[in-house]
């Protein structure tokens, strides 16, 4: 296969990109090129994989010659593009103008436009990457990366738009001198002789429909040169293991059924090893089916789990109350805020489902409109959608705070709220009125990937700044916002994870970032487990043997408190398959409290 200087891996998060991009790397690399693999991840696990300490500056990769890689950390990114800036105002501006000016810099929006930054330079500097054959981005989810690749379409349309030159001071401030370099990153990505896109999924219908989702806002972006990976797939259809058999007939035909724009892409499959694809040997072996890694050693468990039912009487117990479901994208978050809910509302609550995830694969897994779930008349499902929330919010600032402007006035508020940051502001504003409605019953929030959750987060901070700046009035809710989020009577933070070495240092991170801000998970949730399910197929048992280390570390190092979920053959979608899923969460925990 010809290989093109730029290639980008994609995908739903939790599908395997950085695993698939780094072994491509080591692989290119091992034919004599020149090569350079970067992150643009706010969760990258890219040093984790490579086994190698990463920042911003290339480093090589031991055993690897011609490798070198590094990580464009988002927010060490945006605190030095904030100090570009800030800094020549400094001593010249009055120190509270510089104060607010750095205040309009702190938020979500800040943080994605300084990573793009970062990005821009290495795709639209020839002297950049001067020095290597191929460029390997692995990137973010894909929710994110398309935002992150359109991001220069709506920057440029803003500022082209333009005309009175005030619009979103903070953010907007470094980008003018860019414009060219962003229009010559754009020309790179949609050039097929320099530009490959490697759209990374698993064998099941929801990865592939993103995919799907990911291929075609790409291809309307001018990006067509695309190749889909299918990733850990099995093959065992003789395997006197009934899970392997189902999980092998539901790969076989998830692909099978793919959408027709992935039909017609160039494809390559990836067998599901019996080792994780983690350091220089295991990356090789990945391509070449050189040896593989030898499977950890099967240990017990170190103290038992619970099941998922137990979690959720005590977090019934208060009879009302926010619930999240957070980690990194692909471990299976929406499906447990589901299970959550519905047996929250089976047992009589009234429940509010709903996400603020852009993916908002909700409908997917609930596979039922809330009105059709029967006897559950106290549930209601709905999303936060971003273009919906965002003109609701746009047409109360321009009834309210441009009510007794004149014409120019209002023009110069109107092109404010035409600026990226009125949408983040937006979905912010929407998230905290949804979690107020956990003070009358529970609320289920089904969150997004563990780096954009976050960043809406971390947006509080800057929130009020922004929202006075454009003449807005702060609700309630915000204000008690980050109150209610560390009250534990109040919230019960559900972390979700993968029983894999990776996922579970992410989920220890977040459990990190939660804790500095006042925020004590209740549970851990590690979902998916061959340990659990009590797999004989010999590659799945291989893996349920490397888990039980991984579910060890959790226990002793990040939670006492864990629900150990088995994987299962058929996804659990629709109230049929939560039951499954909620009854055989009970079974599995006996089975390894004894084990």
């Amino acid at each position: 296969m010809h290989s093109p200087k730029f290639l980008f891996f994609t995908g739903k998060g939790g599908v395997g990109k950085t695993s698939i991009a780094s072994a491509t790397a080591v692989a290119l690399a091992d034919l004599g090129r020149r090569v350079l693999i970067v992150s643009t991840d706010p969760a990258s696990n890219l040093d984790e994989v490579l086994e190698t300490p990463l920042d911003a500056t290339p480093r090589a990769v031991a055993g690897v010659p011609g490798l070198d890689a590094s990580n464009l950390d988002p927010l060490v990114a945006a605190a030095a593009y904030r100090e570009r800036v800030v800094g020549p105002y400094r001593g010249v501006l009055p120190e509270l103008t510089v104060a607010n000016i750095e205040e309009q810099l702190s938020g979500a929006c800040t943080v994605e436009i300084a990573a793009f930054d970062e990005f821009v330079t290495l795709l639209a500097n020839p002297e950049a990457t001067a020095a290597y054959e191929h460029v390997i981005f692995d990137t973010a989810p894909t929710g994110h990366t398309l935002r992150m690749l359109s991001l220069p379409g709506a920057w440029d349309e803003f500022m082209d738009a333009s005309t009175l030159g005030v619009s979103c001071i903070g953010p907007l401030a470094g980008l003018t001198q860019q414009h060219e370099a962003y229009r010559r990153a754009i020309a790179a990505l949609a050039d097929a002789e320099r530009t490959l896109l490697v759209l990374v999924t698993r064998a099941d219908d929801i990865a592939l429909d993103e995919a799907a989702r990911a291929s075609r806002e790409l291809a309307a972006l001018g990006i067509v040169n695309q190749r889909l990976v299918l990733n850990g797939v099995l093959h065992a259809p003789n395997s006197e293991d009934s899970l392997a058999v189902a999980l092998t007939a539901r790969s076989a035909r998830a692909i099978a059924e793919a959408p027709a724009i992935l039909q017609d892409l160039p494809r390559d499959v990836i067998p599901l090893f019996a080792w994780s694809p983690r350091g220089v040997d295991a990356l090789r072996a990945v391509g070449s089916h050189a040896p593989a890694p030898a499977p950890a050693p099967l240990r017990e468990l170190t103290s038992p789990t619970e099941g998922l039912s137990e979690l959720i009487d005590a977090v019934s117990a208060n009879g009302s109350g926010l619930v999240m479901t957070m980690g990194k994208g692909g471990v299976g978050k929406t499906t447990l805020a589901v299970a959550v809910a519905l047996e929250l509302a089976r047992r009589g609550h009234r429940v509010h489902l709903s996400t603020t995830d852009p993916a908002a694969h909700l409908d997917a897994v609930l596979a039922e409109s809330a009105t059709g779930l029967t006897g559950l008349t106290g549930l209601s499902v709905h999303r936060i959608d971003p273009e919906a929330v965002t003109a609701e919010y746009t047409a109360e600032v321009m009834a309210e705070a441009g009510a007794d402007l004149d014409d120019a006035a209002r023009a110069v508020l109107e092109e404010d709220l035409r600026s990226p940051c009125t949408a983040e502001i937006a979905v912010f504003r929407a998230f905290a009125r949804t979690v107020g409605e956990a003070v009358e019953g529970f609320v289920v929030l089904d969150t997004a990937p563990t780096g954009h959750t976050l960043l809406l987060l971390d947006s509080a901070r800057a929130y009020h700044q922004e929202v006075l700046r454009q003449g807005g009035v702060v609700p309630e809710d915000v204000e008690r916002l980050l109150e209610r989020l560390g009250d534990p009577d109040f919230t019960s933070v559900l972390i979700v994870t993968l029983p894999e070495a990776t996922p579970v240092h992410e989920a220890a991170a977040l459990q990190d970032d939660l804790r500095r801000a006042g925020i004590e998970p209740r549970a851990w949730i590690v979902n998916q487990s061959l340990f659990a399910a009590g797999v004989t197929e010999p590659t799945l048992s291989a893996r349920a043997d490397a888990e039980t280390n991984v579910i060890n570390e959790v226990l002793e190092m990040y939670s006492p408190t864990l629900v150990l979920l088995p994987m299962l053959g058929e996804p659990p979608i629709g109230t049929a398959g939560i039951k499954r899923l909620l009854a055989t969460s009970a079974s599995a925990a006996t089975t390894t409290a004894d084990a």
